[in-house]
């Protein structure tokens, strides 16, 4: 199965329902008016989509993802490495390590991933 694309304001969205799980749609809505200054009505909009999408579940006004942020995360990863760095790992890599300055700690734990065969 793969992940429904899940688009910027909607991933914004998720990280909301993600730290906040199981949760009224009511109570959801508060916190989209507070963290996105969204409506009640964009908020039960976007709830209704994903719901239609297959990424989260609405029942009884209590929503619930169907999808982690981890699949997501990697889904959006494997969709910019296929786009942007025509599927290659080693030129993603390459250059996020050219644009960032990582320090020995993160380089360690690059060195363990990739040793490890990245689980």
């Amino acid at each position: 199965m793969t992940t429904p694309k899940i688009f910027e304001s909607e991933y914004r969205f998720c990280l909301i329902l993600w730290e906040n799980e199981p949760i009224s749609s009511s109570a959801l809505a508060k916190l989209c008016k507070e963290k996105l200054d969204w409506s009640r009505t964009t908020t039960y909009t976007v709830i209704r989509r994903l719901t239609d999408r297959g990424v989260l579940k609405n029942e009884n006004s209590v929503v619930t993802s169907l999808i982690s942020k981890d699949q997501v995360q990697e889904d959006q990863m494997e969709e910019l490495m296929e786009k942007t760095f025509e599927g290659s790992l080693p030129a993603f890599i390459a250059a996020f390590a050219r644009s960032q300055k990582l320090s020995k700690k993160e380089i360690e734990e690059l060195e363990r991933l990739i040793e490890k065969g990245g689980k």
